[in-house]
């Protein structure tokens, strides 16, 4: 018997209700240990280039006395790569990393939005603690025995790791909210009718009224062109739930 993974689901007042699959420790461990040797590769990277340049020879070694050229210019931003790569990367990505691109998975709020830099940062932060005593032991008891498969940095940040199963960014709330500033309930009360058809439709029918809408809420229409049926599906559904969440 197969057993189904925690979902996030997100009330709509609108009668569709958003579902978001959670990801669990496998899902987790894949995405950080893609990570982890990409960051170790740059950073070895960074520092074989540097440590070449610094040498003028061949050479990989540290010199003898470490002087200012080496330890700014060699040894400082490599770690900075290999430390601060999380740091970094999530806000800009939107949640995202290469690993976690990679591996399906995407850091959302507990509202179904992309989390702010506030929160990614903390839950980063937080991987201090869930890292002891050794290999994120803290960390994968908690994501095991918490209903949300949850570290201590996403308690701490108010976030969860959920299936990115769109393939497409998560609209983020600043997104949203300048989406609905422009349009009534009416134009969400037809999305919401749309989701209800979607079966009866055909594909067709689907793409057409679904990029006409979302056209008519802010969203590029050329990006929309190059969507699929799964793509605009999820569009429309994080349109009404985020809309349900500005009425509450």
């Amino acid at each position: 018997m197969s057993v189904q993974p925690p979902a996030l689901t997100i009330d709509s007042a609108t009668g569709i209700d958003v579902s978001l699959p959670l990801a669990g420790a496998g899902a987790r461990a894949f995405a950080f240990l893609i990570d982890w040797v990409i960051r170790l590769l740059l950073a070895l990277a960074w520092y074989s280039a540097g440590a070449l340049m610094y040498n003028r020879e061949l050479s990989l070694a540290p010199p003898l006395q470490t002087d200012a050229r080496w330890s700014v210019g060699v040894l400082a931003p490599a770690l900075a790569i290999y430390f601060l790569y999380h740091y970094v990367l999530e806000p800009i990505m939107r949640g995202r990393t290469p690993g976690k691109r990679m591996a399906g998975v995407a850091v959302i709020s507990r509202e179904g939005h992309t989390p702010g830099v506030g929160a990614l940062l903390t839950r980063n932060v937080f991987r201090v603690i869930d890292s002891l005593p050794v290999f994120y032991g803290l960390g994968l008891i908690a994501v095991i025995a918490t209903h949300e498969h949850r570290r201590i940095g996403d308690l701490a940040a108010g976030t969860v790791l959920a299936y990115d199963t769109l393939g497409t960014p998560l609209i983020d709330a600043t997104e949203v909210s300048a989406a609905y500033a422009q349009h009534d309930a009416l134009t969400v009360e037809l999305i919401a009718e749309l989701l209800r058809r979607w079966p009866q439709l055909t594909s067709e029918a689907r793409r057409e009224l679904a990029r006409q809408l979302l056209v008519r809420q802010g969203l590029n229409a050329e990006t929309l062109a190059a969507a699929d049926e799964v793509d605009l599906h999820g569009h429309l559904q994080r349109l009404v739930a985020s809309s349900a969440l500005r009425t509450t």
